[in-house]
């Protein structure tokens, strides 16, 4: 039996562009401090990853920020466009420090994400529990689904 799948061009771009993040992470990688080189000469600006869902009411939107003040985050919407950006302060250190190991991400993120439809934005709720931040912006009610009833009718005779 065959099956079809439908096919998402933009999650297969999404794929792609991992894919091809991840491999120049490896090829500027320090082999001595697992840290790509990339992350460093920038002052560590990176992409926020984002996990968009949708429900009957609601676009859901969930972002890892764990040890990140809620204070520090700066979430905007304009024209269905939600922008999520922000400051993770870097440690000080003392120049004597040997690193063997450093992962741990510092400097500004941002991410931009285009919703499929207008959401209320006097309405969008943001929580942070356990460094998870979900934000729920409720569908305008012009794009909601409506259910029409059909009216039966009897002919007579």
């Amino acid at each position: 039996m065959t099956t079809l799948t439908r096919w998402e061009p933009f999650r297969e771009l999404t794929d792609m562009r991992r894919s091809m993040d991840r491999m120049m992470e490896r090829f500027f990688e320090d082999p001595f401090v697992s840290t790509p080189l990339w992350t460093q000469r920038n002052g560590g600006a990176w992409s926020l990853a984002l996990d968009v869902a949708e429900d009957a009411d609601n676009y859901v939107v969930k972002a890892s920020i764990p040890g990140i003040n809620p204070d520090d985050i700066e979430i905007t919407l304009t024209d269905n466009v939600l922008t999520i950006k922000g400051e993770v302060k870097e440690e000080s250190e003392t120049k004597e420090t040997n690193w063997h190991v450093r992962e741990r991400r510092y400097g500004s993120f941002m991410r931009s994400v285009t919703l499929p439809a207008p959401v209320e934005a006097d309405k969008v709720e943001a929580t942070n529990e356990h460094g998870v931040l979900t934000l729920r912006l409720p569908k305008a009610e012009a794009v909601k689904p409506k259910r029409i009833a059909v009216k039966n009718t009897i002919a007579s005779n």
